[in-house]
């Protein structure tokens, strides 16, 4: 026999003996492969991951491939030490890609993710006027927005609130909004053609809460299925962008978009994810815009997420003089206080939250502005109490009614920092507002409405009021009846009487009682009436 006669059968030897060894499993090789295909499939449309090495969800879902392999190839098909190599390489490599993020070694560049500059709380911080003030947290604006679904009698049998209600500034003033969705999956089927007729708009100033209807209704939301479905419609337009959570904002016109942020490492392989683009999804057509972050349109307020922010400036106190001192020494070591809150200014939502050092002391060593849409972040250094101990001193100024405090504003109120809260009952019912000095916490003044609360605060009438040429207001005489009715509106206090059959409304901004009392029988006040304030001389009936 020749030698490549030998060859040749030596060779067709080993391919029977393979052929025959495959026969004992082809089923369960073919088997196997489909399931995993299929099981990734399902796995990818369950957890959206982006198809992104710098993802850490990608590789989570790259192991549970090879696992589901595995398991369901079983040991008899061939390359089962390979397969397990792969898998236990692959976790190999992630653990040393994420040791190149790890704060031990670069806990320096965690401290720089976020650049804090020095600001001046006078020049930065204007004075709000009283009718700017947000009185509202997002509790409030829920109860607030599911009382006014209550009554919508036509939309309440159909459709539920999304538990979103994002703080916005809207036409210059601060609301929270929250698109409507679908009561079950029965209401989906019967309404999804014409889609969510449109969202809650809530007033967080002075407690308005109003349905803005859509001539055409929102198709893309978290409560519609499949291709409609806002994280699945986001997911398969850009497959490779790493992206979490996703705003509803409204924009100047009242059309309602999805903010949806993208991210990427800045410390390492997978350390520190900030914004590098922001996704915009018109909610009604699907139209989406991607954007680098330096060029978000003016309109967008919620770029940035509160919670990675708060995360960013703990890094920042904590880890700006290295990485042994945060752990020994702690010299200049800082730490975020216990809350945070929301601030409009110059049309745009700022978050605010205290500095406060490491040991467990009582005041802050000063306050924090991050401008959500651009990050751009102050540090003010004004000494002050920590917030708790303001909403604890608040609650003690009215503890016979078991008041509980929201976690206050810093405001600017004569050019001194000074605390802003509101008060709940225990139904969670907004019922009084306190000013506190953000240097004494003992010094409280609380009211029934904002305005009588910062007269007792300063001693004045506000200034956009003290201000007004009241020569060119309407000028009323009238004669307060005794049986006027001491009523609350909108968390004000109001006289209502009527006089000649027409029906008034006067805000409780002085102290009547004691006005009455004087010996002058006239007297100017102010009254609010079609949202405009105007001056009122009254004389005082003898019977009071």
């Amino acid at each position: 026999m020749s030698a490549y006669q030998e060859f040749k059968d030596y060779f067709r030897g080993k391919r029977d003996n393979m052929n025959m060894g495959l026969k004992n499993f082809p089923f369960k090789l073919k088997t196997a492969i489909v399931l995993t295909i299929l099981a990734a499939i399902i796995l990818y449309f369950i957890y959206l991951p982006a198809i992104n090495l710098r993802s850490q969800a990608f590789w989570f879902y790259l192991f549970s491939i090879q696992f589901i392999l595995i398991l369901f190839a079983g040991n008899k098909v061939p390359y089962l030490k390979t397969r397990f190599l792969i898998l236990i390489g692959s976790v190999v490599l992630y653990l040393l890609l994420s040791l190149s993020s790890a704060t031990f070694f670069t806990s320096r560049h965690y401290a720089k993710v976020i650049q804090v500059s020095t600001g001046d709380f006078e020049s930065d911080i204007e004075q709000l006027p009283i009718d700017k003030i947000p009185t509202q947290d997002r509790d409030s604006a829920q109860r607030l927005a599911s009382r006014t679904m209550g009554e919508l009698l036509d939309i309440v049998s159909q459709f539920d609130l999304e538990d979103i209600y994002t703080q916005i500034n809207y036409q210059d003033k601060p609301v929270r909004v929250s698109p409507l969705s679908y009561d079950g999956l029965l209401k989906y089927f019967v309404n999804f053609r014409q889609g969510i007729p449109g969202y809650m708009m809530i007033d967080i100033v002075n407690g308005n809460s109003d349905l803005v209807k859509l001539k055409e209704g929102i198709k893309y939301s978290h409560a519609d299925l499949l291709f409609r479905n806002i994280t699945l419609y986001t997911r398969l337009k850009y497959p490779f962008d790493i992206f979490d959570e996703m705003n509803f904002e409204v924009d100047d016109e009242g059309t309602p978009f999805w903010i949806i942020p993208t991210y990427k490492p800045k410390v390492g392989f997978f350390g520190a994810y900030d914004v590098k683009d922001v996704i915009t999804v018109n909610a009604i057509t699907g139209d989406s815009e991607k954007y680098p972050v330096q060029e978000t349109p003016a309109w967008i307020d919620r770029v940035y997420n509160a919670d990675n922010i708060m995360q960013q400036l703990d890094w920042y106190g904590m880890y700006k003089n290295g990485y042994w001192n945060s752990r020994l020494g702690q010299k200049g070591v800082l730490k975020t206080t216990e809350g945070y809150n929301y601030l409009a200014l110059d049309d745009d939502i700022y978050l605010y939250t205290g500095f406060t050092s490491v040991s467990a002391d009582e005041s802050n060593v000063g306050f924090i502005l991050t401008n959500l849409r651009s990050k751009e972040t102050s540090f003010y250094p004004v000494s002050s109490a920590k917030e708790i101990s303001a909403m604890e001193s608040a609650e003690g100024a009215v503890q016979e009614k078991n008041y509980k405090a929201t976690f206050p504003l810093l405001l600017n109120i004569d050019s001194n920092p000074t605390y802003f809260l509101s008060l709940k009952d225990n139904a969670g019912l907004i019922k009084q507002f306190a000013f506190i000095d953000s240097d004494d916490y003992q010094n409280v003044a609380v009211g029934s409405s904002v305005r009588e609360a910062y007269e007792k605060h300063t001693g004045k009438i506000p200034e956009e009021l003290s201000n007004q040429d009241l020569g060119d207001l309407e000028e009323i005489n009238l004669i307060i009846p005794a049986n006027r009715q001491l009523i609350t509106l909108d968390g004000d206090s109001y006289y209502a009487f009527s006089v000649d059959g027409i029906s008034y409304l006067m805000r409780v901004d002085l102290d009547l009682d004691l006005l009455w009392n004087q010996d002058e029988k006239e007297s100017k006040v102010f009254y609010k009436q079609e949202k405009s304030y105007r001056n009122i001389l009254i004389t005082v009936d003898e019977t009071n």
